[in-house]
């Protein structure tokens, strides 16, 4: 019988060690892990809120309006790429603490900022410190799961949507108030006090053991394609790409999109706010869902019904069925990034997931940050948001093409490692 050898074997190696893996210590961590990622994410959405306010300031077009939160984004996309390879080496606490620093500066410049050139330098270290509370946050406590890894890494991620939901109610009332620059020193302030502290709870490392014993489950079920690990990377970064330029039309340029309507900045936060907690739910959905069909199946439903959402928003255009439409986005595409990370671990070395892992989310929000000015500056162009919603709609097709390919290609491979 093999369940004594097993269970000698586990004994021998120290099953006290190897029972961390799942256990309750992972589920108290993951709550740490999702409060750090409400507060540490907001640099990703506060941008968008005070878009508007900033075109009004500086006398600027949509497509230079948008050009700071490109910025923002272009510097979380180098942020999930050189901070998880940091997390590799140095150990999540150490990172965090040094991103919210980082994030911190980044928001007491950009609100003394003279000039849209000096808010865009500001707005990539916002993006750069922000990017240690997704990927980075999304890698670690992925080692901490091995039977509900799924569930794990869209409650971590839902915490990037979760602080898309709250910070914009929040900061509504402070930039109607106050004026988006006291809001801008409000959020510096507050990373600090809350960042930090929650930090220093996540020092527990994963035993060696137990690191061992998950990667030896993971390549027992390994799932395998024939191409190579960095050829499946470059794909998934290509795929990433397509997808969150569908994205990002709606979520960055929401709160715009009503002013233009004449609906106002506070109804577009509003609709922004509803769009994030349905994604939320969809990010938990498609959680359960990878852990039973798998990451590559998950995210080819999610990018399939965000592509039939975005179809939604070319016939409507008054504030009710905004409102519904926006929701169903929501619910539509929640679950798209989050399956990039179970798809990584899925197929690619777990040693190297936080790199792997970063790369891919780089590659996402690259494509959030390409989104977000190209539909601006299609805005600019044609004087509308419906050709720019028919560029996302064309760029999610890609991502459909590519995620149906790796799935054609793929096989359930037992009792190997992944290769490197």
């Amino acid at each position: 019988m093999r369940f004594p050898i097993v269970s000698m074997v586990l004994y021998r190696r120290g099953m006290k060690d190897t029972s961390i893996v799942d256990s309750r210590y992972s589920w108290t961590r993951l709550g740490v892990t999702l409060a750090i990622a409400v507060v540490g994410n907001v640099g990703m959405w506060a941008i968008i809120v005070i878009m508007p306010a900033v075109q009004r300031e500086f006398g600027i077009d949509r497509a230079d309006a948008s050009l700071p939160y490109t910025l923002t984004m272009v510097g979380f996309a180098l942020g999930n790429l050189v901070i998880g390879r940091a997390v590799d080496r140095f150990g999540i606490t150490v990172a965090l603490g040094i991103a919210a620093m980082t994030l911190a500066a980044g928001f007491a410049g950009a609100a003394v900022s003279g000039s849209i050139l000096m808010l865009c330098l500001m707005q990539f270290v916002v993006g750069f410190g922000t990017a240690a509370s997704f990927g980075p946050l999304i890698a670690d406590i992925s080692h901490w799961f091995y039977r509900r890894r799924g569930i794990a890494v869209a409650i971590a991620a839902s915490g990037n949507y979760l602080s898309g939901a709250i910070w914009p109610l929040v900061l509504s009332g402070i930039l109607s108030d106050f004026g988006w620059r006291t809001a801008y020193m409000v959020l510096a302030a507050l990373t600090i006090m809350l960042v930090v502290p929650l930090s220093l709870l996540l020092r527990r490392k994963l035993p060696d053991e137990a690191s061992e014993h998950a990667q030896r489950m993971s390549a027992a079920n390994a799932r395998s394609v024939s191409f190579s690990p960095r050829s499946l990377q470059w794909m998934l970064g290509l795929a990433g790409i397509g997808c969150c330029i569908a994205m990002s039309m709606p979520q960055v340029h929401i709160v715009s999109y009503c002013v233009d309507l004449g609906y106002g900045p506070a109804v577009g936060a509003e609709m922004l706010s509803l769009m994030l907690m349905g994604g939320v739910v969809s990010r938990l959905l498609s959680g359960l869902l990878a852990d039973r069909l798998g990451g590559v199946i998950t995210l080819l439903i999610g990018s399939t019904l965000q592509c039939i959402a975005l179809f939604l928003y070319l016939p409507f255009d008054a504030m009710v069925p905004l409102y519904v439409v926006s929701l169903i986005f929501g619910l539509s595409q929640g679950g798209i990034v989050p399956s990039y990370a179970v798809i990584v671990r899925e197929y690619l070395p777990p040693k190297e997931a936080g790199a792997r892992v970063g790369f891919v989310i780089m590659a996402t929000i690259v494509g959030m940050a390409l989104g977000g000015w190209m539909s601006g500056w299609i805005y600019d162009l044609t004087g509308s948001y419906q050709m720019a919603f028919l560029n996302g709609i064309a760029w999610n097709f890609l991502n459909i093409a590519i995620i149906a390919l790796i799935l054609f290609r793929s096989r359930m491979r037992r009792g190997a490692a992944v290769a490197a």
